[in-house]
């Protein structure tokens, strides 16, 4: 009996009762290899000391402290510690609980920077379909997530959805990478012209898209021609790093390897490496002044924005990743496990494509490898992979919708920064298996 409201109403979930490493356990003694950081979160693994010392230590001193009152220490120092190391002119940072809350923020101080700077015309969010952006009402709706979409649509504020930029399925025959991804961006060009340049806030989108596609990188150049067209057409550029960023694709923020900057980034996940729930949206200087010239006040918040001891937990979680090279370290073990993918599923007859960024990869199951046709939707390979591979004791985020938001099956992974070798071998073994059995089904 449980009182618990659990994400499936008909089935409890087994209960997690300790935490090693790149190891959760359940309470029969079960071992599970955590090979998706729960939903790309643990970066650091679980029970790491430093963290732990930290939390501790913050919340003897300081548990709370309402931020229509005060600051702390706590969400100074990291806040300084993220700027110094973000790209671009980021240099505020608004704290969060999450993902979700970062891109919300996002989304509101996009549309209020330009009521204050005298545009209040402009009201138009583009994003791009197969994205994933959240679960509140104005992060879903910037979402292109089909199934989480479909039954709250008539809640949903209108956003305009573009095509992903998506190389393994949308980039024709004999197009390079390089032609096609100039012409995936030119989407948004023609977006923009069609509502009107005067009428376009901002343009959303994952550096490298996670849940819903499977870790699809962007095509070469798309993103600095995504950059040139935003800055032509004085719309805002938001990118969601909540799962990406942080380290997990070998830079600290994702958009590094892309060479740009956005005006205004949402991180989570790895943020908080699971120790505590927090998230952080950042923006430009000129975004913050514009604020602070008119009203002064950010129309928006949350009861527990940068909360002291979610801060200390964030601040020991960067400052670890840049001490211990731990950035640079999920882009080695990234290499070694797209290896070992390559090597045990690159000839899989069901194994479509394996791609990704550092220790953020996917494999796309696919019913014919020549046709690149996905498998018939009712046979849930998704849903059966995940139950096999917990079966196995392997933990890994698979989806089906990856197409369409209906049909198309793919498996994230995306496990702590600190996986060893052998544990590399153990996690693409089970997922064989899990594989395997799943298809037989």
């Amino acid at each position: 009996m449980t009182h618990v409201f659990h994400r499936n109403s008909r089935k409890a979930p087994p209960k997690a009762v300790r935490g090693a490493g790149c190891y959760l356990y359940d309470a029969s003694g079960k071992a599970y290899l955590d090979g998706s950081g729960g939903a790309a979160v643990s970066c650091l693994g679980h029970g790491d000391p430093d963290v732990i010392a930290a939390v501790q230590a913050q919340v003897a001193d300081l548990a709370f402290a309402h931020t229509g009152f005060f600051t702390s220490d706590p969400a100074e120092a990291l806040a300084d510690l993220l700027i110094a190391n973000a790209p671009g002119a980021l240099d505020r940072v608004y704290f969060v609980s999450g993902g979700s809350e970062a891109t919300e923020a996002a989304i509101k101080l996009a549309r209020q920077y330009f009521v204050e700077t005298g545009q209040p015309q402009r009201r138009h969010l583009i994003a791009r379909r197969q994205s994933y952006h959240g679960n509140t009402l104005g992060a879903l709706a910037a979402g292109g997530n089909a199934w989480r979409r479909q039954q709250f649509a008539p809640l949903l504020i209108e956003v305009s959805h573009i095509a992903p930029c998506y190389d393994y399925v949308l980039r024709e025959e004999g197009e390079s990478a390089e032609a096609y991804g100039l012409r995936a961006a030119q989407e948004l060009e023609d977006e923009i012209l069609r509502l009107g340049p005067d009428s376009v806030m901002a343009f959303i989108a994952e550096p490298v898209v996670g849940a819903t596609l499977g870790a699809v990188p962007a095509a070469p150049g798309y993103f600095r021609r995504i950059r040139e067209i935003c800055d032509r057409h004085g719309v805002l550029l938001i990118l969601d790093e909540v799962m990406c960023g942080m380290g997990r694709t070998g830079h600290l923020f994702a958009c590094e390897a892309d060479g740009i900057a956005p005006d205004i980034a949402c991180i989570a996940k790895g943020l908080g490496a699971g120790y505590q729930p927090i998230g952080a949206m950042l923006c430009t200087g000129a975004i913050h002044d514009a604020i602070a010239a008119g009203s002064g006040f950010f129309q928006h918040g949350h009861t527990y924005l940068g909360h002291p001891v979610a801060a200390a937990a964030g601040r020991a979680v960067v400052e670890k990743l840049l001490r211990e090279g731990l950035v640079a370290r999920a882009g080695v073990q990234g290499a070694a496990l797209r290896a070992a993918l390559d090597d045990r599923f690159g000839q899989h007859p069901h194994v479509g494509d394996i791609r990704g960024r550092g220790l953020f990869l996917g494999l796309e199951l696919v019913a014919d490898r020549e046709t690149k046709a996905p498998f018939d939707p009712a046979r849930g390979i998704a849903a059966r992979i995940k139950a096999e591979a917990f079966e196995a004791g392997l933990i890994c985020y698979p989806m089906a919708g990856t197409r369409d938001g209906r049909q198309g099956d793919h498996v994230l992974l995306a496990p702590p920064f600190i996986i060893e070798e052998a544990q590399i071998g153990e996690l693409t073994d089970k997922l064989a298996t899990a594989v395997e059995r799943a298809l037989a089904g």
